[in-house]
Order: C-alpha cells, then sequence, then structure tokens
C-alpha cells in the first residue's frame, strides 16, 4: 500500500454495511482497496452474547461466526467500491472452510479477504481470520449481489 493509502482515514466497517449489533462483528477496518481486498479486526471481549451458551465454562467463538465476520470484512470490501453502491451483498456460498484453532474472549481476529473476482452480479474471494498471525480458519466465499 503507498503512503498516500496508508494516511487516508478507513470508513467505519457500519458506514459501509447493514449490519448493526449485535451482529456487526467487524470493530474496525485497517486496510481497504476497494473492489479488491479489505482487511479488518474483531477483538472478543468475552460480553458477546454467544459466549454463555457455547461453551459454559469454556466460552469459544463459534465457527460459523468467524465465517460471518469473513464475509462482513469482504463486504466492506466490495461496498466500499462504486460500483456496488447501494448494492446488498449476500453468501452464495462457502467452500472449503477449515479451522485451525480455538478463538476465546480477549482474543483479536484479524480477518482478510482478497476477490479473485467480482462483477455486477456477484463473485468469489478468499478469507483468512488469524490470531497473533496463528491461522484460526480460512475459507472461499462466494458473494450474490442484489
Amino acid at each position: 500500500m503507498t503512503q498516500e493509502g496508508r494516511s487516508r482515514q478507513l470508513p467505519a466497517p457500519a458506514d459501509l454495511l447493514p449490519h448493526r449489533p449485535p451482529f456487526l462483528l467487524v470493530d474496525e477496518l485497517i486496510e481497504l482497496v476497494p473492489g479488491q481486498r479489505a482487511v479488518g479486526r474483531w477483538t472478543l471481549t468475552g460480553e458477546e452474547y454467544f459466549f454463555a451458551g457455547h461453551f459454559p465454562g469454556r466460552p469459544t467463538l463459534p465457527g460459523v461466526l468467524m465465517i460471518e465476520a469473513l464475509a462482513q470484512v469482504g463486504a466492506c470490501g466490495a461496498l466500499s467500491s462504486p460500483d456496488f453502491a447501494g448494492k446488498l451483498p449476500l453468501f452464495g456460498g462457502v467452500d472449503g472452510a477449515k479451522f485451525r484453532r480455538q478463538v476465546v474472549p480477549g482474543e483479536t481476529l484479524e480477518l482478510e479477504v482478497e476477490f479473485a473476482r467480482l462483477g455486477a452480479r456477484g463473485g468469489k474471494g478468499r478469507g483468512r481470520a488469524t490470531v497473533d498471525g496463528e491461522l484460526a480458519c480460512q475459507a472461499e466465499l462466494m458473494v450474490v449481489m442484489v
């Protein structure tokens, strides 16, 4: 990324996404290349609603929520492009999802999505979620634009 790209202010996820708490799963964007790539963070405090039941005494982030967080970061990447203004990105599919480690309260997920292709009707991207550089989850995400 150029120095100019680093110095510009990135939008908040809620400025791009229709999601709102408690289902907005991205705290901040740290890199954004409209229509191509996005990187964000989600810090888990332990106060999130799902930890009470998943699992009592051993709180663990559900894998499906890691996938959703990746999708939200990818949606930020797509929706930041003027080509997709006013569109709603929906899941078209998930392929090859693999979960490599537990994610627990107090940890921060770094979420990265890069699009292999993205067109007017949808596209496909590759997502990775890491904690302190260690892979937690990866998947290919398909998106449909409506």
